[in-house]
């Protein structure tokens, strides 16, 4: 496979904004009653937060007409806690910029998240001048699984889809990367490693960190 981009996801890959979202949406959610498990919440991590307060405010029967307002809530939650620096830019963020960056490669950026929190995360990563391309699923028809997200990206970089590695840490966002016919590599949370759901991806990593020339060259060679 002869690549010549890579696009990154953002919350929980260059960032750990996991945690984050899963306090915003608690806090938000005990107002209404609600009150998640882990293991529900990780089943929609990587949606859209529209899409996840849908699902689980139709799960417990809650009005469509709080959507709009529990939604606001959790950006404004979120927005208000990265600014804090409460967001922990992950390991090897840096680094796999770099690898990239000295093999010439288009760089994008392509998240459910909302333009709102990019420009904070950009602004706390230092990273503006890096991305070539920003793709948000914020107002697209369909969020992640779907990839037009990924497929807007590479679009915006000028590249086939089959020229992509993309970087992921959701199950939603692999299945995102691998309709939109890319090459997926994965850096799940910690606690989800051995999920026999990540076989569906070219590569799972522990960290961006471990990542090398070796794997570069498995990618290549499929």
């Amino acid at each position: 496979m002869n690549f010549s981009t890579v696009i990154f996801d953002m919350d929980g890959l260059l960032i750990d904004s996991e945690p984050l979202w899963n306090k915003a949406a608690s806090k938000v959610f005990n107002e209404y009653g609600v009150k998640l498990s882990n293991e529900q919440y990780n089943t929609t991590t990587g949606l859209r937060t529209r899409e996840f307060v849908q699902w689980w405010f139709k799960k417990f029967n809650i009005g469509d007409e709080e959507l709009l307002k529990a939604e606001t809530k959790i950006i404004d939650l979120i927005v208000q806690m990265v600014k804090e620096n409460k967001g922990a830019i992950m390991p090897g963020v840096n680094y796999i910029i770099d690898f990239f960056q000295k093999k010439n490669f288009k760089i994008g950026l392509a998240t459910s998240s909302p333009m709102q929190l990019i420009d904070v995360v950009i602004e706390l990563t230092n990273s503006k001048n890096y991305f070539q391309a920003i793709a948000s699923a914020e107002n697209l028809t369909y969020g992640k699984p779907h990839p037009q997200v990924y497929l807007d990206c590479a679009q915006q970089l000028n590249v086939h889809p089959h020229e992509c590695i993309c970087f992921e840490d959701s199950f939603n966002g692999m299945i995102a990367a691998k309709a939109a016919r890319m090459t997926c590599v994965v850096v799940p949370h910690h606690t989800q490693l051995k999920d026999e759901r990540w076989g569906a991806a070219d590569l799972k990593l522990t960290s961006l960190q471990n990542f090398g020339e070796l794997h570069f060259g498995l990618l290549s060679n499929k």
